[in-house]
């Protein structure tokens, strides 16, 4: 069976790190860190459905909303910060009056 390279990455990483394998206390921490971020085309689908759907300008809860519908998971504020910088540099303001 093939891997994926990011997924080959991991794993070696992860061989490195615990040669003699994964203690249990160690499963929680580790998988928080392994915690999964959009890629630059998933950022381009939410950009894209939000303009799509008249959603722009778009706020932080929105942004929030079209990134669990593109990925059917919870969004990071990473991830929603990326979606709104994108936004911007297309020339789309914020509907959040607090951000930049």
């Amino acid at each position: 069976m093939t891997v994926p390279s990011f997924l080959g990455s991991i794993l070696e990483w992860l061989r490195v790190g615990y040669p003699e394998g994964v203690p249990d206390a160690d499963y929680v921490p580790l998988l928080a860190l392994l915690n999964r971020r959009l890629s630059d085309d998933e950022v381009q689908s939410v950009v894209d459905a939000l303009i799509a759907n008249g959603q722009v300008p778009a706020d932080a809860a929105g942004i929030a909303v079209v990134i669990t519908k593109v990925t059917n998971e919870m969004p990071r504020e990473e991830d929603i910060s990326r979606v709104r910088s994108k936004l911007a540099a297309g020339g789309w303001p914020s509907a959040d009056p607090f951000t930049i």
